[in-house]
Protein backbone atom coordinates (compact mmCIF):
# COMPACT_ATOMS: atom_id res chain seq x y z
CA UNK A 1 0.00 0.00 0.00
CA UNK A 2 1.17 3.52 -1.03
CA UNK A 3 1.93 6.36 1.51
CA UNK A 4 -1.11 7.99 2.68
CA UNK A 5 -1.31 12.10 2.47
CA UNK A 6 -1.48 14.15 4.96
CA UNK A 7 -5.38 15.44 4.76
CA UNK A 8 -6.15 11.81 4.55
CA UNK A 9 -4.42 10.67 7.87
CA UNK A 10 -5.90 13.61 9.43
CA UNK A 11 -9.26 12.45 8.30
CA UNK A 12 -8.71 9.59 9.51
CA UNK A 13 -7.12 10.47 12.57
CA UNK A 14 -10.49 12.98 13.36
CA UNK A 15 -13.47 10.12 12.67
CA UNK A 16 -11.38 7.75 14.87
CA UNK A 17 -11.10 10.18 17.81
CA UNK A 18 -14.88 11.69 17.41
CA UNK A 19 -16.10 8.78 16.07
CA UNK A 20 -19.13 8.81 19.19
CA UNK A 21 -20.62 12.46 18.25
CA UNK A 22 -20.28 11.51 14.36
CA UNK A 23 -22.89 8.41 15.31
CA UNK A 24 -24.73 10.46 17.52
CA UNK A 25 -25.38 13.25 15.03
CA UNK A 26 -25.95 10.88 12.43
CA UNK A 27 -28.55 9.16 14.33
CA UNK A 28 -30.62 12.65 14.81
CA UNK A 29 -30.16 13.39 10.96
CA UNK A 30 -31.44 9.65 10.42
CA UNK A 31 -34.64 10.58 12.08
CA UNK A 32 -35.13 13.73 11.06
CA UNK A 33 -34.86 12.86 7.59
CA UNK A 34 -37.87 10.30 8.41
CA UNK A 35 -35.74 7.30 7.87
CA UNK A 36 -37.22 3.84 9.92
CA UNK A 37 -34.81 4.43 13.29
CA UNK A 38 -35.11 0.66 13.81
CA UNK A 39 -32.89 0.65 10.77
CA UNK A 40 -29.97 3.33 12.03
CA UNK A 41 -27.89 0.04 12.75
CA UNK A 42 -26.98 -0.34 9.45
CA UNK A 43 -25.20 2.92 9.42
CA UNK A 44 -23.26 1.58 12.11
CA UNK A 45 -22.40 -1.61 9.61
CA UNK A 46 -24.66 -3.87 11.81
CA UNK A 47 -27.72 -5.64 9.96
CA UNK A 48 -25.79 -7.98 8.28
CA UNK A 49 -26.74 -11.02 5.72
CA UNK A 50 -27.65 -13.85 7.42
CA UNK A 51 -24.95 -16.24 4.86
CA UNK A 52 -21.76 -15.22 3.13
CA UNK A 53 -23.25 -15.09 -0.57
CA UNK A 54 -20.87 -13.63 -2.98
CA UNK A 55 -22.50 -9.70 -3.03
CA UNK A 56 -21.60 -7.00 -5.78
CA UNK A 57 -21.92 -4.00 -3.84
CA UNK A 58 -23.10 -0.86 -5.27
CA UNK A 59 -23.17 2.51 -3.54
CA UNK A 60 -25.51 5.16 -4.68
CA UNK A 61 -25.45 8.08 -2.76
CA UNK A 62 -29.20 9.65 -3.29
CA UNK A 63 -32.01 8.88 -5.50
CA UNK A 64 -30.65 10.16 -8.45
CA UNK A 65 -27.37 8.09 -8.42
CA UNK A 66 -29.74 4.90 -7.49
CA UNK A 67 -31.92 5.55 -10.33
CA UNK A 68 -29.38 5.37 -13.13
CA UNK A 69 -27.91 1.85 -12.02
CA UNK A 70 -31.36 -0.20 -12.11
CA UNK A 71 -30.47 -2.35 -15.83
CA UNK A 72 -26.85 -2.58 -15.11
CA UNK A 73 -27.36 -3.84 -11.20
CA UNK A 74 -29.92 -6.84 -13.03
CA UNK A 75 -27.68 -7.27 -15.77
CA UNK A 76 -24.07 -7.52 -13.89
CA UNK A 77 -25.89 -9.60 -11.06
CA UNK A 78 -27.68 -12.38 -13.47
CA UNK A 79 -23.89 -12.52 -15.39
CA UNK A 80 -21.67 -12.85 -12.52
CA UNK A 81 -24.22 -15.35 -10.27
CA UNK A 82 -23.54 -13.25 -7.60
CA UNK A 83 -26.20 -11.44 -5.29
CA UNK A 84 -26.20 -7.35 -5.36
CA UNK A 85 -26.17 -4.82 -2.49
CA UNK A 86 -26.99 -1.15 -2.23
CA UNK A 87 -26.43 1.29 -0.01
CA UNK A 88 -27.64 5.19 -0.19
CA UNK A 89 -27.84 7.80 2.21
CA UNK A 90 -31.34 8.63 1.76
CA UNK A 91 -34.30 7.85 2.32
CA UNK A 92 -35.95 8.09 -1.35
CA UNK A 93 -32.84 6.29 -2.19
CA UNK A 94 -33.83 3.68 -0.26
CA UNK A 95 -37.36 3.29 -1.08
CA UNK A 96 -36.34 3.69 -5.27
CA UNK A 97 -34.65 0.30 -4.29
CA UNK A 98 -37.63 -1.55 -2.40
CA UNK A 99 -39.56 -0.19 -5.27
CA UNK A 100 -38.07 -0.95 -8.51
CA UNK A 101 -35.34 -3.57 -7.30
CA UNK A 102 -36.74 -6.69 -5.91
CA UNK A 103 -33.25 -8.42 -6.95
CA UNK A 104 -31.39 -6.48 -4.62
CA UNK A 105 -30.88 -5.91 -0.86
CA UNK A 106 -30.85 -2.47 0.49
CA UNK A 107 -28.76 -0.87 3.45
CA UNK A 108 -28.22 2.33 4.52
CA UNK A 109 -24.04 3.54 3.70
CA UNK A 110 -22.19 3.05 6.89
CA UNK A 111 -20.53 5.95 8.72
CA UNK A 112 -16.66 6.10 7.60
CA UNK A 113 -15.68 5.24 11.34
CA UNK A 114 -13.71 2.56 12.22
CA UNK A 115 -16.01 0.03 13.61
CA UNK A 116 -18.36 0.70 10.80
CA UNK A 117 -16.48 0.18 8.30
CA UNK A 118 -14.64 -3.13 9.80
CA UNK A 119 -17.92 -4.36 10.38
CA UNK A 120 -19.51 -3.32 7.30
CA UNK A 121 -16.71 -5.23 5.30
CA UNK A 122 -16.39 -7.96 7.57
CA UNK A 123 -19.96 -8.87 7.31
CA UNK A 124 -20.41 -9.08 3.20
CA UNK A 125 -18.40 -11.13 1.26
CA UNK A 126 -17.79 -8.81 -1.72
CA UNK A 127 -16.78 -9.42 -5.32
CA UNK A 128 -16.98 -5.99 -6.27
CA UNK A 129 -17.55 -2.36 -4.41
CA UNK A 130 -18.87 0.07 -7.05
CA UNK A 131 -18.93 3.29 -6.57
CA UNK A 132 -21.96 5.68 -8.72
CA UNK A 133 -20.73 9.08 -9.85
CA UNK A 134 -18.78 9.66 -6.42
CA UNK A 135 -19.30 10.02 -2.49
CA UNK A 136 -15.73 8.46 -1.77
CA UNK A 137 -15.08 7.87 1.57
CA UNK A 138 -11.27 7.37 2.46
CA UNK A 139 -11.07 4.97 5.51
CA UNK A 140 -13.73 2.63 3.60
CA UNK A 141 -11.67 2.52 0.21
CA UNK A 142 -8.36 2.20 1.75
CA UNK A 143 -9.73 -0.71 3.88
CA UNK A 144 -11.78 -2.09 0.79
CA UNK A 145 -7.97 -1.93 -1.03
CA UNK A 146 -6.45 -3.76 1.92
CA UNK A 147 -9.02 -6.38 2.06
CA UNK A 148 -8.07 -6.68 -1.74
CA UNK A 149 -11.81 -6.36 -3.02
CA UNK A 150 -12.15 -5.09 -6.47
CA UNK A 151 -13.13 -1.17 -6.83
CA UNK A 152 -15.14 0.69 -9.79
CA UNK A 153 -16.04 4.14 -10.05
CA UNK A 154 -18.77 4.47 -12.31
CA UNK A 155 -19.82 7.70 -14.49
CA UNK A 156 -17.53 10.23 -12.92
CA UNK A 157 -18.32 13.47 -13.23
CA UNK A 158 -16.16 16.90 -12.69
CA UNK A 159 -15.65 17.44 -9.09
CA UNK A 160 -14.13 20.92 -7.66
CA UNK A 161 -13.20 19.18 -4.91
CA UNK A 162 -10.91 16.64 -6.58
CA UNK A 163 -9.23 18.99 -8.23
CA UNK A 164 -8.72 21.12 -4.68
CA UNK A 165 -7.60 18.17 -2.75
CA UNK A 166 -5.51 16.44 -5.94
CA UNK A 167 -3.28 14.52 -3.70
CA UNK A 168 -5.73 12.85 -2.00
CA UNK A 169 -7.96 12.00 -4.70
CA UNK A 170 -4.75 10.61 -6.07
CA UNK A 171 -4.73 8.39 -3.61
CA UNK A 172 -7.78 7.12 -3.28
CA UNK A 173 -8.68 6.33 -7.37
CA UNK A 174 -5.48 5.34 -7.72
CA UNK A 175 -5.90 2.05 -7.35
CA UNK A 176 -9.27 1.45 -8.55
CA UNK A 177 -9.27 -0.96 -10.75
CA UNK A 178 -11.55 0.76 -13.05
CA UNK A 179 -13.08 4.11 -13.84
CA UNK A 180 -15.53 5.00 -16.36
CA UNK A 181 -15.94 8.79 -17.27
CA UNK A 182 -18.75 10.42 -19.03
CA UNK A 183 -16.51 12.50 -21.03
CA UNK A 184 -12.87 13.07 -22.84
CA UNK A 185 -12.42 16.03 -20.24
CA UNK A 186 -13.18 13.96 -17.22
CA UNK A 187 -10.95 11.44 -17.93
CA UNK A 188 -8.31 13.70 -18.48
CA UNK A 189 -8.77 14.96 -15.24
CA UNK A 190 -8.13 11.44 -14.14
CA UNK A 191 -4.92 10.56 -15.90
CA UNK A 192 -3.61 13.85 -14.49
CA UNK A 193 -4.21 12.05 -11.45
CA UNK A 194 -2.08 9.07 -12.13
CA UNK A 195 -4.77 6.60 -12.76
CA UNK A 196 -2.98 4.05 -15.38
CA UNK A 197 -4.40 4.67 -19.01
CA UNK A 198 -5.47 0.96 -19.20
CA UNK A 199 -8.25 1.54 -16.34
CA UNK A 200 -9.77 4.68 -17.24
CA UNK A 201 -12.68 4.28 -19.99
CA UNK A 202 -15.02 6.88 -21.93
CA UNK A 203 -18.20 5.20 -22.06
CA UNK A 204 -21.39 7.57 -22.70
CA UNK A 205 -23.16 8.60 -19.85
CA UNK A 206 -24.86 5.22 -17.89
CA UNK A 207 -28.25 7.80 -17.53
CA UNK A 208 -28.44 7.25 -21.47
CA UNK A 209 -28.79 3.71 -20.53
CA UNK A 210 -31.99 3.99 -18.88
CA UNK A 211 -35.37 2.49 -20.88
CA UNK A 212 -37.65 5.37 -22.08
CA UNK A 213 -40.14 6.69 -19.88
CA UNK A 214 -43.12 4.59 -19.60
CA UNK A 215 -46.44 6.12 -22.49
CA UNK A 216 -49.83 5.65 -21.62
CA UNK A 217 -50.88 5.38 -25.29
CA UNK A 218 -54.70 6.43 -24.27
CA UNK A 219 -53.25 9.79 -22.84
CA UNK A 220 -50.72 10.19 -25.49
CA UNK A 221 -53.69 10.08 -28.52
CA UNK A 222 -56.55 12.14 -26.46
CA UNK A 223 -53.07 14.74 -26.00
CA UNK A 224 -52.57 14.07 -30.34
CA UNK A 225 -56.13 14.73 -31.45
CA UNK A 226 -56.76 17.78 -28.91
CA UNK A 227 -53.61 19.42 -30.26
CA UNK A 228 -54.31 18.29 -33.98
CA UNK A 229 -52.42 21.42 -36.02
CA UNK A 230 -51.91 23.63 -33.36
CA UNK A 231 -48.08 24.46 -32.63
CA UNK A 232 -47.62 23.96 -28.45
CA UNK A 233 -44.48 23.35 -26.47
CA UNK A 234 -44.07 21.81 -22.93
CA UNK A 235 -42.71 23.30 -19.87
CA UNK A 236 -41.76 20.07 -18.22
CA UNK A 237 -41.15 19.35 -13.98
CA UNK A 238 -41.45 23.54 -12.95
CA UNK A 239 -41.04 24.93 -9.59
CA UNK A 240 -42.37 28.38 -8.94
CA UNK A 241 -38.85 30.02 -9.76
CA UNK A 242 -39.44 28.81 -13.46
CA UNK A 243 -43.39 29.82 -13.51
CA UNK A 244 -43.07 33.56 -14.31
CA UNK A 245 -40.74 33.00 -17.03
CA UNK A 246 -42.93 29.97 -18.42
CA UNK A 247 -45.85 32.14 -18.58
CA UNK A 248 -44.48 34.96 -19.94
CA UNK A 249 -43.12 33.01 -22.38
CA UNK A 250 -46.21 31.70 -23.58
CA UNK A 251 -48.01 35.26 -23.54
CA UNK A 252 -45.03 35.90 -26.24
CA UNK A 253 -45.70 33.06 -28.10
CA UNK A 254 -49.54 33.45 -28.25
CA UNK A 255 -48.81 36.98 -29.69
CA UNK A 256 -47.08 35.51 -32.32
CA UNK A 257 -48.93 31.92 -32.85
CA UNK A 258 -52.51 32.66 -31.28
CA UNK A 259 -53.55 29.01 -31.62
CA UNK A 260 -50.81 27.67 -29.51
CA UNK A 261 -51.13 25.81 -26.72
CA UNK A 262 -48.60 25.37 -23.45
CA UNK A 263 -49.04 22.01 -22.08
CA UNK A 264 -47.17 23.15 -18.19
CA UNK A 265 -46.58 19.69 -16.11
CA UNK A 266 -45.30 20.63 -12.44
CA UNK A 267 -42.49 18.75 -10.76
CA UNK A 268 -45.28 18.37 -7.58
CA UNK A 269 -48.61 17.96 -9.36
CA UNK A 270 -50.32 19.27 -5.32
CA UNK A 271 -49.37 22.99 -6.84
CA UNK A 272 -51.71 22.21 -9.88
CA UNK A 273 -54.34 24.46 -8.14
CA UNK A 274 -51.78 27.03 -7.62
CA UNK A 275 -50.70 27.04 -11.31
CA UNK A 276 -54.01 27.51 -12.50
CA UNK A 277 -54.87 30.37 -10.22
CA UNK A 278 -51.79 32.08 -11.09
CA UNK A 279 -52.30 31.51 -14.72
CA UNK A 280 -56.01 32.22 -14.78
CA UNK A 281 -55.17 35.78 -13.39
CA UNK A 282 -52.75 36.82 -16.28
CA UNK A 283 -56.19 35.81 -18.32
CA UNK A 284 -55.11 32.52 -19.82
CA UNK A 285 -57.53 29.58 -20.29
CA UNK A 286 -56.45 26.80 -18.69
CA UNK A 287 -57.78 23.02 -18.48
CA UNK A 288 -56.13 21.06 -15.52
CA UNK A 289 -56.10 17.07 -15.79
CA UNK A 290 -56.61 16.16 -12.68
CA UNK A 291 -59.75 17.79 -12.71
CA UNK A 292 -60.80 15.56 -15.96
CA UNK A 293 -61.15 18.60 -18.01
CA UNK A 294 -60.67 18.42 -21.50
CA UNK A 295 -58.79 20.41 -23.72
CA UNK A 296 -60.37 22.14 -26.00
CA UNK A 297 -60.07 25.01 -29.18
CA UNK A 298 -60.15 27.81 -26.15
CA UNK A 299 -57.46 25.97 -23.94
CA UNK A 300 -54.19 28.24 -24.16
CA UNK A 301 -52.55 25.90 -20.87
CA UNK A 302 -53.13 22.65 -20.20
CA UNK A 303 -51.52 22.00 -16.98
CA UNK A 304 -51.19 17.86 -15.78
CA UNK A 305 -51.02 17.81 -12.17
CA UNK A 306 -50.80 14.18 -11.90
CA UNK A 307 -48.09 11.68 -11.61
CA UNK A 308 -45.94 9.20 -14.35
CA UNK A 309 -47.28 10.96 -17.53
CA UNK A 310 -43.79 12.77 -18.36
CA UNK A 311 -43.51 9.86 -20.84
CA UNK A 312 -46.64 10.52 -22.66
CA UNK A 313 -46.08 14.50 -22.90
CA UNK A 314 -42.43 14.09 -24.18
CA UNK A 315 -44.23 11.97 -26.72
CA UNK A 316 -45.71 14.52 -28.05
CA UNK A 317 -44.21 17.45 -27.63
CA UNK A 318 -41.82 18.67 -30.09
CA UNK A 319 -39.90 21.09 -27.80
CA UNK A 320 -39.61 21.51 -23.82
CA UNK A 321 -38.56 23.65 -21.75
CA UNK A 322 -36.48 21.94 -18.29
CA UNK A 323 -37.57 23.64 -15.22
CA UNK A 324 -35.59 23.62 -12.42
CA UNK A 325 -33.25 25.72 -14.30
CA UNK A 326 -33.62 28.99 -13.33
CA UNK A 327 -33.82 28.98 -9.63
CA UNK A 328 -31.60 27.05 -7.21
CA UNK A 329 -33.28 23.30 -7.83
CA UNK A 330 -30.16 22.87 -10.37
CA UNK A 331 -32.02 21.48 -13.49
CA UNK A 332 -33.24 18.01 -14.17
CA UNK A 333 -32.15 15.18 -16.25
CA UNK A 334 -32.57 16.21 -19.93
CA UNK A 335 -31.53 12.36 -21.37
CA UNK A 336 -35.80 11.68 -20.88
CA UNK A 337 -36.92 14.29 -23.53
CA UNK A 338 -33.93 13.74 -25.60
CA UNK A 339 -34.84 9.84 -25.64
CA UNK A 340 -38.58 11.01 -27.68
CA UNK A 341 -36.49 13.70 -30.13
CA UNK A 342 -37.94 16.50 -28.11
CA UNK A 343 -35.67 19.27 -28.83
CA UNK A 344 -34.30 20.81 -25.01
CA UNK A 345 -34.60 24.31 -24.16
CA UNK A 346 -33.27 25.04 -20.21
CA UNK A 347 -32.14 28.33 -17.76
CA UNK A 348 -29.02 29.09 -16.67
CA UNK A 349 -28.53 26.86 -13.33
CA UNK A 350 -28.02 22.89 -14.48
CA UNK A 351 -25.29 22.51 -11.92
CA UNK A 352 -26.90 18.80 -11.05
CA UNK A 353 -26.15 17.78 -14.75
CA UNK A 354 -23.66 20.21 -16.16
CA UNK A 355 -21.97 17.50 -18.17
CA UNK A 356 -25.55 16.15 -19.17
CA UNK A 357 -26.84 19.52 -21.01
CA UNK A 358 -23.46 20.13 -22.41
CA UNK A 359 -23.17 17.13 -24.30
CA UNK A 360 -26.56 17.32 -25.80
CA UNK A 361 -25.85 21.44 -26.43
CA UNK A 362 -22.60 20.17 -28.10
CA UNK A 363 -24.42 18.37 -30.47
CA UNK A 364 -27.39 20.77 -31.52
CA UNK A 365 -30.16 18.71 -29.34
CA UNK A 366 -30.17 21.46 -26.64
CA UNK A 367 -30.28 25.26 -26.23
CA UNK A 368 -29.61 27.04 -23.08
CA UNK A 369 -31.41 30.39 -22.66
CA UNK A 370 -29.48 32.22 -20.04
CA UNK A 371 -32.25 35.09 -19.73
CA UNK A 372 -35.52 34.00 -18.81
CA UNK A 373 -37.11 36.80 -20.54
CA UNK A 374 -35.49 35.46 -23.48
CA UNK A 375 -37.69 32.20 -23.58
CA UNK A 376 -40.46 33.11 -25.48
CA UNK A 377 -38.46 35.00 -28.50
CA UNK A 378 -36.61 31.41 -28.42
CA UNK A 379 -39.96 29.59 -28.62
CA UNK A 380 -40.76 31.94 -31.68
CA UNK A 381 -38.11 31.40 -33.41
CA UNK A 382 -38.06 27.64 -32.82
CA UNK A 383 -41.44 27.23 -34.39
CA UNK A 384 -41.24 29.31 -37.11
CA UNK A 385 -38.60 26.92 -38.46
CA UNK A 386 -37.24 23.54 -39.20
CA UNK A 387 -34.24 23.51 -36.29
CA UNK A 388 -36.46 22.40 -33.52
CA UNK A 389 -36.99 18.26 -35.44
CA UNK A 390 -33.16 18.83 -35.96
CA UNK A 391 -32.78 19.56 -32.62
CA UNK A 392 -34.98 16.82 -31.67
CA UNK A 393 -33.07 13.97 -34.21
CA UNK A 394 -30.13 14.83 -32.63
CA UNK A 395 -30.82 13.92 -28.61
CA UNK A 396 -32.81 11.01 -30.18
CA UNK A 397 -29.70 9.90 -32.10
CA UNK A 398 -27.78 10.28 -28.62
CA UNK A 399 -29.45 8.62 -26.81
CA UNK A 400 -29.97 5.50 -28.94
CA UNK A 401 -26.12 5.43 -28.67
CA UNK A 402 -26.12 5.37 -24.69
CA UNK A 403 -29.05 2.56 -24.74
CA UNK A 404 -26.21 0.19 -26.79
CA UNK A 405 -23.34 0.94 -23.92
CA UNK A 406 -25.25 -1.18 -21.39
CA UNK A 407 -23.60 -3.89 -23.21
CA UNK A 408 -20.25 -1.78 -22.91
CA UNK A 409 -20.61 -1.48 -19.11
CA UNK A 410 -21.90 -5.05 -18.50
CA UNK A 411 -18.37 -6.66 -20.08
CA UNK A 412 -16.62 -3.53 -18.33
CA UNK A 413 -17.89 -4.22 -14.87
CA UNK A 414 -17.86 -8.40 -15.49
CA UNK A 415 -13.92 -8.55 -16.25
CA UNK A 416 -13.36 -6.70 -13.06
CA UNK A 417 -15.33 -8.94 -11.03
CA UNK A 418 -13.32 -12.25 -12.83
CA UNK A 419 -10.32 -11.26 -12.07
CA UNK A 420 -10.84 -10.37 -8.86
CA UNK A 421 -11.91 -13.74 -8.57
CA UNK A 422 -8.83 -15.48 -10.35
Amino acid sequence: MTSIPFILKAWLALTRLFAGPIAWFSAYFHRRMGADPLRFSERLGKDLPDGREETIWFHAASLGEVRQIGPLAAQISQASQAGVLITTTTVAGAGWVAQAMPYAVHRYAPLDTPSAVKDFISGWSFSAAVFVEGDLWPRMLLELEKQDVPRILLNARHSKTRLRFRQAFARLLGSFDCVTCRSEGIADDMLALGLPKDRVHVLPDLRTTLPKLPVNPEFSRMLSQAIGERPHWLAASTHPADEDAVLNAHAEVLASHPSALLILAPRHPRRGNDLANMAGERGFTVARRSLKVDVTAETQIYIVDTLGEMGSLFDQAPVAFLGGSIGKEGGHTPYEPASFGTAILYGPNVKNFTDAFAGLSDIGAAVQVPESDKLGAVLNGLMEGARVREMGQAGLEYTEDGQGALARYVDLLSDVVDAGRE
